[in-house]
């Protein structure tokens, strides 16, 4: 193993040419101890002591280890005295790197800022991908972000160079890429303020999606809680050819699996046919895995991973990784929870939903499937690109496909965009023609942003409530996701199949059998898709985007005004009072689906992201009451009338009336956004009482002092009524496993009594206690 430090110092990137200079010098004795990133010279791999970590548990376990339970374990912050069983203790972690998203980072860095603490205790990055709407094009999209988001960058920006945070400006792409383009590595854990992280498992990591409150533990240098994942193995075997792809094996798992069957483990891929994808094909497969509520994604450490870093500037860490390798793949003999297996020769290209991303169908199924089910064939829109799906080899694929098209005198029946996961992405593609080759087919090249795939989204060709379809690259496609228009029916499926798609301009167009008519007249198919894994002349970083924060930014100020509408500085919430929660109000029973873009929409609500109170304004207006088949539309128990949830949620507040939400399976599915949970928090519920939750989410209402319970019998749903006052007993004696009591006051006089379950731990429990987990955090400086 080796036994030296190297520290790579970014000096700047060779614009035009892809080669990256960097400073190497020789250190001090510290064994495969490695600076990680040409932006950060402080920031380090350090093999040995996950080696060290991994070692241990092995021994007290007596048990082989699958990979993620390598790599978690590896950074465990006791390995020596934590109680490790999976799926049920608390582990407390030491995750090496925070990673937020614009949209996301204002508030963390909001709460950040209220925490107290002068500088981030571990290396940390902002990414502005999220504040850019599609609209035009990417030059002009890019350049109006700038000027209606201007508060906002200029926040992030100071916020980041005041408290040591990395700031990539706008344009320099989607969170996703550039963390596998520069700060991902085999055998690291970096947590990241938006559900997708897990993209980073690709390239061997352990990249997991939280709110921000959670990341602003880790950058206050407290150790993380994960509750103990379960271990889901897909066991891979054959290899990929033809029209079928990497998208492919993540479409197939979801409908396997189904949007909540990942949830509270990590998935991790093994077996011969790993080796037959490509690096970024395995980042999409772990990106969408966030699609089926897993806790991340992981695939062992192999000659792939090896030449992406090298061609992204880490050979340095590629060194190390294969000294390591042991360690960066499962042991033999280890045992998952659960295992799925896909022969990835007989898989064939899918296309999921709409409305959900586990309805699965094969490719050459959908056009039945379409019109049985009265879903329209015609495609208005393929968009290809995203965090999923945006790398060289997707966007080269693409490009054969278009090129066929234009050979024959064709280009898209349906409208065509394309969106660059990061500026690098961008020049490389634009440099080696495959830009070109997408516009002349008939594309919009976007800019390096989230864009449709999130909301954002100027659509003008349809209007709001007329039935059509899209197809995308992307991984989400919940009701109304992309264009805020509910008809909207959306499927994903891969880039290649988009394109064909969008040539064909029917959703019924399966490129495997069918025929496109050339402008002659004549017929032909279009031949399976082709494109280089990584480019051959390197990679074109474009425009350098980063920046990096000083040394020391204790003398710099980050000023928001109290007049915005966009920024808010934070006030605590109010400690719990020491009683049980008393005849709580029932706001709304929800009905069916509630993912976080029903509790706390996206799209043009971005802007609000940073100013609490005014995104308050889309809590749970995209849910259905169960009471009237409504959205947005509850009684006002106090007045008798009906009104908008926020507005009936403000009006219990200002009469001092607490308020509980009632829920079905799978609540808060979907983003990490943290805004769904602090924005009952701060129109005054107390309380979400579902069938079942969401990873992400539950860890969100915790942390913001709320109480995630749920149905010891999932039918005492049915029980409550909507203007039912519901009594929490038992909170006196708030003990982990211990339930509690839900007294149930009808309208007619009668009560009933339900046992409601939750999975607080002692450390969960001071944080409602003290009325959040940030107020806990100061109580204990």
């Amino acid at each position: 193993m080796a036994s030296y430090c190297l520290t790579v110092t970014r000096l700047r990137l060779v614009l035009g040419s892809g080669a990256r200079r960097f400073h190497v010098c020789s250190a001090f004795n510290a064994k495969a101890k490695v600076a990680m990133s040409r932006f950060e010279p402080n920031s380090t791999v350090n093999y040995e002591k996950m080696h060290e970590n991994i070692n241990i548990v092995r021994q007290r376990l007596g048990r082989p280890l699958t990979l993620s339970e390598k790599i978690v374990y590896g950074h465990l912050d006791d390995p020596v005295g934590q109680d490790i069983a999976r799926g049920s203790t608390y582990l407390r972690l030491r995750p090496d790197r925070v990673a937020m998203q614009d949209a996301t980072a204002q508030m963390a860095m909001l709460q950040f800022i209220s925490s107290g603490l002068p500088r981030v205790a571990v290396p940390s990055t902002i990414h502005c991908d999220h504040l850019i709407e599609a609209q035009i094009g990417g030059v002009e999209d890019l350049q109006r972000a700038k000027e209606v988001n201007e508060e906002v960058y200029n926040f992030l920006a100071s916020a980041g160079a005041k408290y040591g945070v990395g700031f990539w400006k706008p344009g320099s792409g989607i969170i996703h890429q550039i963390i596998l383009e520069n700060y991902a590595y085999p055998g690291v854990m970096l947590i990241g303020t938006d559900s997708h992280t897990p993209n980073g498992g690709g390239l061997g990591s352990i990249c997991i999606g939280v709110g921000g409150a959670d990341a602003v533990d880790v950058m206050a240098g407290i150790p993380w809680e994960l509750k103990c994942p379960n271990v889901i193995g897909v066991k891979l075997t054959g290899s990929l050819s033809g029209w079928t792809s990497p998208k492919d094996v993540i479409l197939k798992v979801a409908g396997i699996l189904t949007v909540k069957g990942g949830t509270g483990a990590i998935v991790e891929y093994y077996g011969p046919g790993v080796d037959s994808i490509s690096c970024t094909g395995m980042a999409t497969i772990c990106n969408m895995g966030a699609e089926i509520g897993a806790t991340t994604s992981v695939f062992p450490y192999n000659h792939r991973m090896k030449t992406y870093m090298e061609k992204t500037g880490r050979g340095e860490i590629a060194v190390l990784a294969d000294q390591f390798k042991e360690d960066l793949v499962p042991d033999n003999g280890c045992e998952y929870d659960q295992v799925v297996e896909i022969n990835l020769s007989e898989l064939k290209p899918h296309i999921n939903g709409p409305f959900t991303p586990d309805l699965a169908h094969p490719v050459s199924e959908i056009g039945a499937t379409a019109k049985k089910s009265g879903w329209p064939l015609e495609v208005k829109v393929g968009l290809i690109g995203s965090c999923t799906n945006s790398s060289y080899e997707d966007m080269g694929r693409a490009a054969s496909l278009a090129k066929q098209a234009l050979d024959k005198g064709l280009k898209c029946k349906a409208q065509f965009t394309v969106t660059p996961g990061s500026e690098q992405i961008r020049a490389t593609i634009e440099r080696d023609g495959y830009s070109k080759i997408l516009r002349d087919v008939g594309g919009v090249v976007l800019a390096n942003a989230c864009g449709p795939c999130i909301g954002q989204w100027d659509r003008k060709d349809v209007k709001k409530g007329e039935k059509n379809t899209i197809v995308t690259s992307y991984n989400r496609n919940f009701t109304a996701r992309n264009d805020a228009n509910p008809a909207t029916h959306a499927f994903v499926t891969s880039p290649e199949i988009v394109t064909a798609m969008a040539i064909a301009g029917t959703l019924d167009f399966n490129p495997e059998t069918d025929y496109l008519t050339a402008a002659n007249g004549e017929k032909f198919m279009l031949e399976p898709p082709t494109g280089d894994e990584l480019p051959s002349k390197d990679f074109d970083p474009g425009q350098d985007t980063y920046q990096n924060p000083p040394a020391d930014g204790a003398a710099l100020t980050v000023i928001v005004s109290p007049s915005s509408n966009r920024l808010q500085l934070l006030e605590p919430f109010d400690r719990w009072h020491g009683k049980d929660m008393e005849e709580m109000r029932v706001l709304i029973k929800v009905k069916g689906k509630c993912t976080t873009d029903h509790i706390s929409a996206a799209g043009p609500w971005l802007k609000f992201r940073g100013h609490l109170d005014n995104i308050s304004n889309n809590m749970l207006i995209g849910a259905v009451n169960i009471d009237n088949e409504a959205i947005n539309k509850v009684k006002n128990l106090l007045t008798g009338e009906f009104g908008g949830v926020p507005d009936v949620a403000r009006h219990y507040k200002a009469n001092g009336v607490n308020w509980v939400v009632v829920g079905d399976d799978n609540y808060g599915e979907g983003s990490s956004r943290e805004h769904a949970a602090l924005e009952p928090r701060h129109l005054g519920g107390r309380a979400i009482i579902v069938k079942s939750f969401a990873r992400i989410h539950e860890t969100n209402l915790k942390k913001q002092g709320l109480l995630p319970l749920t149905f010891a019998d999932p039918k005492d749903y049915d029980k409550i009524r909507p203007d039912d006052k519901i009594s929490i007993t038992g909170l006196k004696t708030f003990a982990p496993g211990k339930p509690v009591t839900a007294v149930i006051k009808h309208s007619d006089g009668s009560q009933e009594s339900i046992t409601l379950n939750h999975t607080f731990n002692a450390n969960q429990i001071e944080w409602f206690q003290a009325g959040s987990a940030l107020n806990r955090m100061k109580e204990l400086q």
